[in-house]
């Protein structure tokens, strides 16, 4: 029998004690979708569905460490970027991302499901300025839209508007996610030349803790499968939305999207 090695992808976040959301819904994800999974973990936070009761950042050698681990040795498809907490590890992972040469998906998580801050104020900057001009995709929510560029997004229309100032900030394409806005979902990609919306069902379902980690993970995962930008987008959408219709309660607040909802 002849075994092939599938495609690899990377991703640079923070662990997720409570399993939902971070390195664990990445890795979830990757599999689900049939690539290697590999991480760096950049922090390590104390949450679970009520939310993060706390977090603490490795040191940027050990980051630094673990990505010239992996990509010197077994090499990514593309990387998926999360939770990078402050300026040094933002510093670090774009100067390591800028070399690797392969499509950089950036999450840029500003704050958790639940509300809670998961990035330093001084490490807004170091997000604008070091990662996003290394990215292949950007994809903000709404709130990370406005933390990032100062542009506030009211309705559907606004979304162009907030997409070309994330893409004055370097990255080749911006996803920015209409999913907080009033009626059905609507996301909005863009280079600044094609312009693709995407809409989904809105399910009546309050377990969606992780679903920006899955989303961004899901498409640097077809991304690694050699699909563009745009059609590796579309097909994220598809599972996420199933991922989110299959939520399932845990604990006693929000629970996770089921990464597993295909196999079930």
């Amino acid at each position: 029998m002849t075994v092939s090695t599938p495609p690899r992808v990377l991703t640079v976040a923070g662990s997720d004690s409570g399993g939902g959301a971070g390195i664990q819904a990445d890795l979830k994800t990757m599999l689900a979708l049939g690539v290697h999974g590999m991480s760096v973990i950049a922090a390590v936070t104390a949450q679970n569905s009520l939310g993060v009761q706390g977090y603490w950042e490795l040191p940027a050698e050990a980051v630094r460490a673990q990505l010239d681990s992996v990509l010197g040795d077994i090499g990514a498809q593309a990387i998926k970027t999360g939770m990078l907490a402050s300026p040094v590890l933002v510093e670090t992972v774009a100067e390591a991302l800028a070399g690797a040469g392969a499509p950089v998906v950036v999450d840029p998580v500003g704050v958790s499901k639940h509300g809670d801050p998961l990035l330093a104020p001084e490490a807004v900057d170091t997000v604008k300025t070091r990662l996003l001009p290394v990215a292949t995709v950007v994809t903000p929510n709404l709130w990370e839209v406005e933390q990032l560029t100062s542009v506030k997004v009211e309705d559907e229309s606004g979304l162009r508007k907030a997409a070309d100032a994330i893409l004055e900030l370097g990255p080749a394409w911006a996803l920015i996610k209409g999913g907080h806005l009033p009626g059905e979902p609507v996301d909005l990609l863009t280079d600044g030349e094609r312009e693709y919306r995407f809409t989904a069902e809105r399910h009546d379902n309050r377990h969606t803790h992780g679903t920006g980690c899955t989303l961004a993970s899901a498409i640097a995962s077809y991304l690694a499968l050699g699909e563009t930008v745009p059609e590796s987008v579309r097909l994220a959408k598809v599972y996420v939305t199933g991922a989110i219709a299959h939520g399932y309660p845990l604990g006693a607040g929000i629970g996770p999207v089921d990464h597993a909802w295909r196999w079930r």
